[in-house]
């Protein structure tokens, strides 16, 4: 018999294309550029392709790119078994996905990858080859984010500012000035005024949001209003007179050549009344706020304490929940006592139906527990009824004598909605 000849599995091709950013696209062609260039020596050289993969996505990280991955997993699963790429750093810039492919190479899952230029097949000089360019790539990157790093700090150790301009400030639009950046002589003045206020006049950064979105209708460079969250951003920003931190939270502060827009005395002065306001908040327990709603504007229902002193010398607490007035700002859903929406809530119990209480089956066996804990000590072994108006009872104690956490609890578990409309309480069914 003679020697029979082993015909090559046929190849099946996938093309892949990859753009990470603008600075690389500069220097390589385009996603479709590069399509373009390889479905003409797909059919220059007579290539059956059976997929196109188009990613625009970093190479630099291992595993991080979505199409890439799915990529791999078609190989393996035998879809096909060859690549067409314009440049081995298109398929990887890191060791963990050029491994992948060698990987691929091995098992013979993955027969041939082609470039515009070269081929590598499972040969151990291909594989070598391919291993150089790829790590090259990977050289290429970190090189280029040591420099970045670096010109980064050097441009900080000059005093200039190595992003965008913060609100107040403007970057120079001179390429021969970057990093320098401008007073913002439209919005500077109001960044002034904002500190100003909460130093002197006592202003909270709530109100701080109400009076620029309000009653000044203040805009940022976007074109967009400040949110409440930017408000405090801003206020705790060094970088107003004349410091700034950068990286954020990297501890490495610097001197900046920006002109300032504050003194650093006024702004110490606004981080220590921010910071009281900050303890005051966090050391307040207040047991029914987030659990209720404006029935007028829809914002939540805040609360608030007033300490009064009588003559003999005692002090006493007040706590006054009302509307929080974020929706709007004019909202007269006016306050109540503590002591007076505890009263409506136990009113309420009174008149619901049990099953609206999303708690009804723990309070009843918590009654079961104390009604046999009772029958234990008095030595009775009667069966263990619980009455309705035991399970309501037991609820009104939590809302008098339990712990803020106990109320929140047993007020979450209703299945309707609470509403505070003019000092009254009312559930509205979800």
């Amino acid at each position: 018999m003679g020697n029979l000849e082993v015909k090559p599995l046929p190849i099946r091709y996938c093309l892949y294309a990859r753009k990470s950013s603008e600075a690389e696209e500069r220097q390589a062609l385009s996603i479709d550029s590069q399509i373009k260039e390889m479905i003409t020596t797909a059919q220059r050289d007579e290539l059956d392709i059976v997929e196109v993969y188009r990613e625009s996505h970093s190479a630099k990280d291992c595993g991080q790119r979505p199409v890439y991955n799915q990529l791999l997993q078609d190989i393996r699963s035998g879809k096909f078994n060859g690549i067409i790429t314009w440049h081995p750093d298109r398929l990887s810039r890191n060791a963990g996905d050029l491994g992948a492919l060698v990987d691929l190479l091995d098992q013979k899952l993955l027969i041939e990858i082609r470039t515009h230029s070269q081929k590598f097949t499972n040969n151990p000089n291909e594989k070598f080859l391919l291993m150089i360019l790829g790590s090259q790539a990977k050289l290429e990157n970190d090189n280029k984010s040591i420099n970045v790093k670096r010109g980064l700090k050097t441009k900080c150790e000059m005093g200039l500012w190595p992003s965008v301009a913060t609100t107040g400030y403007i970057n120079s639009t001179n390429v021969n000035e970057k990093g320098v950046v401008y007073i913002d002589h439209q919005r500077a003045p109001i960044m002034k005024k904002m500190f100003e206020r909460v130093a002197y006049e006592g202003v909270s950064g709530k109100k701080i949001f109400y009076w620029l979105r309000d009653e000044i209708k203040f805009k940022a460079k976007s074109g967009k209003p400040l949110t409440l969250s930017n408000v405090y951003i801003l206020l705790k920003n060094h970088f107003y007179y004349g410091s700034f931190e950068y990286p954020k939270n990297s501890g490495r502060w610097y001197t900046g050549k920006h002109e300032p827009i504050i003194t650093k005395e006024l702004f110490d002065i606004v981080q220590e009344k921010m910071q009281r306001s900050i303890i005051r908040v966090e050391n307040k327990e207040f047991a029914f706020t987030k659990l209720i709603k404006c029935g007028l504007c829809g914002s939540g229902i805040t609360a608030d304490e007033k300490f009064k002193k009588q003559a003999n010398g005692n002090v006493h607490r007040y706590v006054y929940y009302g509307c929080s007035r974020f929706a709007d700002k004019d909202c007269k859903c006016g306050y109540i006592r503590e002591e007076d929406l505890i009263k409506q809530f136990e009113e309420m119990i009174d008149t619901l139906n049990l099953d609206e209480i999303g708690m009804k089956e723990h309070i009843k066996a918590e009654v079961e527990r104390y009604k046999k804990f009772q029958s234990g000590v008095l030595g009775k072994t009667e069966k263990i009824k619980v009455a309705d108006i035991e399970i309501r009872n037991y609820a009104k104690y939590i809302l008098r004598e339990g712990t803020s956490f106990e109320k929140r609890e047993l007020l979450s578990c209703l299945k309707s909605k609470i509403k505070l409309n003019n000092k009254t309480l009312y559930l509205n069914e979800v």
